[in-house]
């Protein structure tokens, strides 16, 4: 018996966030609340300003401190600050919400952001890897989300080479 797929886009964001088989409930993750219509604008607002590995994880079922983590990852100090800062204005110029605190601006490893039910971190590569806070909160549930840019290969400042039919000389 094959399932048709329901995809459903939500406004302002317009960010796909439920793929289900027609006539199943929607889980919560695939229920579209305040607190989740910020995380899809943050999680958006990093990429827009080239963060990487972005990730949002639901994390209702685990404590009742916050909802949702926006995880993403910046490659210089410089990166990390436009990420804080514009994902600040979009989510309080945007949305009328108001950081409740910041953590490690200064140092700009890892920049924390709350907006209560909603926390934002910012990381670098090394720090994330070494924090790898997605594996601790390993039980949470992750909301889909899909770049809105397609993957085109290693970007400019990537170490990686371009893949080997590209490169001249190679058959």
């Amino acid at each position: 018996m094959s399932e048709a797929v329901q995809i459903t886009r939500f406004t302002p964001c317009e960010v796909l966030v439920a793929k289900r088989p027609v006539g199943h409930e929607a889980t919560a993750a695939q229920t579209l609340t305040p607190a989740l219509e910020r995380a899809l604008v943050a999680a958006r607002t990093a990429e827009d300003n080239r963060g990487r590995d972005i990730m949002i994880l639901d994390l209702r079922e685990l404590t009742t401190m916050f909802d949702y983590f926006v995880i993403a990852t910046g490659t210089s100090r410089r990166q990390l600050h436009a990420m804080s800062e514009e994902i600040d204005h979009a989510l309080e110029e945007g949305m009328g919400d108001r950081r409740m605190g910041i953590e490690g601006y200064d140092e700009s490893r890892w920049i924390l952001l709350d907006y209560g039910d909603l926390i934002i971190h910012l990381f670098d590569e090394e720090t994330r890897r070494y924090y790898a806070i997605e594996d601790l909160w390993g039980g949470a549930k992750r909301v889909p989300y899909p770049s809105q840019y397609p993957k085109a290969g290693p970007s400019p400042d990537s170490d990686q080479p371009s893949d080997a039919k590209d490169s001249p000389g190679e058959a």
